[in-house]
Protein backbone atom coordinates (compact mmCIF):
# COMPACT_ATOMS: atom_id res chain seq x y z
CA UNK A 1 0.00 0.00 0.00
CA UNK A 2 1.12 3.02 -0.76
CA UNK A 3 -0.07 6.87 0.15
CA UNK A 4 0.24 10.09 -2.54
CA UNK A 5 -0.79 13.84 -2.49
CA UNK A 6 -2.36 15.15 -5.55
CA UNK A 7 -1.88 18.71 -5.99
CA UNK A 8 -3.41 20.73 -7.72
CA UNK A 9 -1.22 24.30 -7.91
CA UNK A 10 -2.91 28.09 -7.33
CA UNK A 11 -1.80 30.90 -5.86
CA UNK A 12 -5.26 31.79 -4.31
CA UNK A 13 -6.57 28.08 -3.43
CA UNK A 14 -4.20 25.09 -3.49
CA UNK A 15 -5.93 22.07 -3.70
CA UNK A 16 -4.80 18.81 -2.25
CA UNK A 17 -5.83 15.58 -1.65
CA UNK A 18 -4.27 12.20 -0.55
CA UNK A 19 -5.53 8.87 -1.43
CA UNK A 20 -3.95 5.13 -0.27
CA UNK A 21 -3.43 2.87 -3.37
CA UNK A 22 -3.24 -1.05 -2.47
CA UNK A 23 -3.23 -2.71 -6.21
CA UNK A 24 -5.83 -1.28 -8.13
CA UNK A 25 -8.18 -0.09 -5.17
CA UNK A 26 -7.98 3.06 -4.41
CA UNK A 27 -9.41 4.68 -0.78
CA UNK A 28 -9.56 8.53 0.05
CA UNK A 29 -7.56 9.77 3.01
CA UNK A 30 -8.33 13.39 3.04
CA UNK A 31 -8.51 16.89 0.62
CA UNK A 32 -8.52 20.03 0.75
CA UNK A 33 -7.58 23.65 -0.33
CA UNK A 34 -5.00 25.93 0.89
CA UNK A 35 -6.17 29.51 0.46
CA UNK A 36 -4.26 32.19 0.62
CA UNK A 37 -5.56 36.09 1.08
CA UNK A 38 -4.90 38.07 -2.10
CA UNK A 39 -4.36 41.60 0.22
CA UNK A 40 -0.87 39.72 1.17
CA UNK A 41 2.33 40.19 -1.09
CA UNK A 42 3.14 37.62 -3.27
CA UNK A 43 5.70 36.37 -1.61
CA UNK A 44 4.08 35.61 2.22
CA UNK A 45 1.44 34.25 0.00
CA UNK A 46 4.27 31.74 -1.40
CA UNK A 47 5.20 31.22 2.13
CA UNK A 48 1.56 30.52 3.45
CA UNK A 49 1.25 27.78 0.68
CA UNK A 50 4.51 26.42 1.76
CA UNK A 51 4.42 26.19 5.25
CA UNK A 52 0.50 24.79 4.80
CA UNK A 53 1.77 21.97 2.17
CA UNK A 54 4.79 20.96 4.77
CA UNK A 55 2.21 20.73 7.67
CA UNK A 56 0.12 18.01 5.15
CA UNK A 57 3.37 16.52 4.16
CA UNK A 58 3.85 16.06 8.02
CA UNK A 59 0.13 14.90 9.07
CA UNK A 60 -0.29 12.66 5.89
CA UNK A 61 3.41 11.41 5.20
CA UNK A 62 2.97 10.52 1.73
CA UNK A 63 5.53 8.32 -0.21
CA UNK A 64 5.09 10.50 -3.41
CA UNK A 65 3.06 13.60 -4.85
CA UNK A 66 2.38 14.77 -8.19
CA UNK A 67 1.48 18.16 -9.19
CA UNK A 68 -1.30 18.99 -11.78
CA UNK A 69 1.06 20.97 -14.83
CA UNK A 70 0.36 24.68 -15.58
CA UNK A 71 -1.99 25.77 -18.40
CA UNK A 72 -1.09 29.56 -20.32
CA UNK A 73 -3.57 31.33 -20.27
CA UNK A 74 -3.79 35.02 -22.42
CA UNK A 75 -3.47 37.33 -18.92
CA UNK A 76 0.77 37.16 -18.74
CA UNK A 77 0.90 38.12 -15.10
CA UNK A 78 -1.46 35.68 -14.08
CA UNK A 79 -0.22 33.00 -15.78
CA UNK A 80 3.47 33.78 -14.12
CA UNK A 81 1.69 34.09 -10.48
CA UNK A 82 0.25 30.38 -11.34
CA UNK A 83 3.78 29.82 -12.14
CA UNK A 84 4.99 30.95 -8.52
CA UNK A 85 2.19 28.80 -6.88
CA UNK A 86 3.46 25.56 -8.82
CA UNK A 87 6.73 26.45 -7.73
CA UNK A 88 6.17 26.12 -4.51
CA UNK A 89 4.27 22.85 -5.13
CA UNK A 90 6.81 21.32 -6.94
CA UNK A 91 9.64 22.31 -4.34
CA UNK A 92 8.54 21.52 -1.15
CA UNK A 93 7.47 17.80 -1.70
CA UNK A 94 10.53 17.17 -3.57
CA UNK A 95 12.72 19.44 -0.48
CA UNK A 96 10.61 16.61 1.97
CA UNK A 97 12.42 13.83 -0.11
CA UNK A 98 9.22 12.69 -1.82
CA UNK A 99 9.59 12.13 -5.97
CA UNK A 100 7.33 14.29 -7.56
CA UNK A 101 5.60 13.50 -10.59
CA UNK A 102 3.85 16.24 -13.54
CA UNK A 103 0.55 15.41 -15.32
CA UNK A 104 -0.85 17.60 -18.04
CA UNK A 105 -4.28 18.72 -17.10
CA UNK A 106 -5.35 16.45 -20.23
CA UNK A 107 -3.93 13.37 -19.17
CA UNK A 108 -5.70 13.74 -15.86
CA UNK A 109 -9.05 14.28 -17.55
CA UNK A 110 -8.11 10.96 -19.85
CA UNK A 111 -7.03 8.83 -16.66
CA UNK A 112 -9.47 9.76 -14.78
CA UNK A 113 -12.98 10.30 -17.08
CA UNK A 114 -11.36 8.16 -19.98
CA UNK A 115 -11.32 11.32 -22.64
CA UNK A 116 -8.87 14.43 -22.59
CA UNK A 117 -11.92 16.92 -23.38
CA UNK A 118 -14.15 15.76 -20.32
CA UNK A 119 -15.24 18.93 -18.03
CA UNK A 120 -14.44 19.48 -14.60
CA UNK A 121 -18.14 18.24 -13.34
CA UNK A 122 -17.22 15.36 -14.85
CA UNK A 123 -13.90 14.95 -13.69
CA UNK A 124 -15.90 16.20 -10.06
CA UNK A 125 -18.32 13.23 -10.59
CA UNK A 126 -15.71 10.27 -11.23
CA UNK A 127 -13.75 11.39 -8.38
CA UNK A 128 -16.67 10.75 -6.47
CA UNK A 129 -17.48 7.53 -7.70
CA UNK A 130 -13.63 6.49 -7.52
CA UNK A 131 -13.66 7.55 -4.27
CA UNK A 132 -16.75 6.59 -2.19
CA UNK A 133 -16.89 8.36 0.88
CA UNK A 134 -15.41 11.39 -0.07
CA UNK A 135 -17.02 14.43 0.49
CA UNK A 136 -15.23 17.07 -1.63
CA UNK A 137 -16.19 20.68 -1.40
CA UNK A 138 -13.96 22.76 -3.73
CA UNK A 139 -13.23 21.95 -7.25
CA UNK A 140 -9.54 22.39 -6.67
CA UNK A 141 -9.67 20.01 -4.31
CA UNK A 142 -11.34 17.62 -7.13
CA UNK A 143 -8.29 18.54 -9.46
CA UNK A 144 -6.06 17.77 -6.37
CA UNK A 145 -7.33 14.19 -6.12
CA UNK A 146 -7.91 13.46 -9.73
CA UNK A 147 -4.00 14.48 -10.32
CA UNK A 148 -3.16 11.89 -7.24
CA UNK A 149 -5.69 8.84 -9.23
CA UNK A 150 -4.14 9.86 -12.41
CA UNK A 151 -0.39 9.42 -10.33
CA UNK A 152 -2.18 5.77 -8.95
CA UNK A 153 -3.19 4.80 -12.55
CA UNK A 154 0.52 5.76 -14.42
CA UNK A 155 2.26 4.68 -11.22
CA UNK A 156 0.51 0.84 -11.67
CA UNK A 157 1.38 0.95 -15.48
CA UNK A 158 5.36 1.18 -14.66
CA UNK A 159 5.11 -0.84 -12.38
CA UNK A 160 3.66 -3.81 -14.02
CA UNK A 161 6.05 -2.53 -17.17
CA UNK A 162 9.34 -2.77 -14.29
CA UNK A 163 8.08 -6.18 -13.14
CA UNK A 164 8.07 -7.17 -17.03
CA UNK A 165 4.16 -8.07 -17.31
CA UNK A 166 2.29 -7.86 -20.00
CA UNK A 167 -1.00 -5.38 -19.88
CA UNK A 168 -4.20 -6.33 -21.33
Amino acid sequence: MVRLIGIDPGLRFMGWGVIEVDGNRLRHIADGVLATDGEMSVPLRLKTLHDGLMALLDEHRPAEAAVEETYVNRNGASTLKLGYARGVALLTPARAGLPVAEYGAMAVKRAVVGTGAATKDQVGMMVRRLLPGATIRRADASDALAVAICHAHHRASALQVAQGRRMA
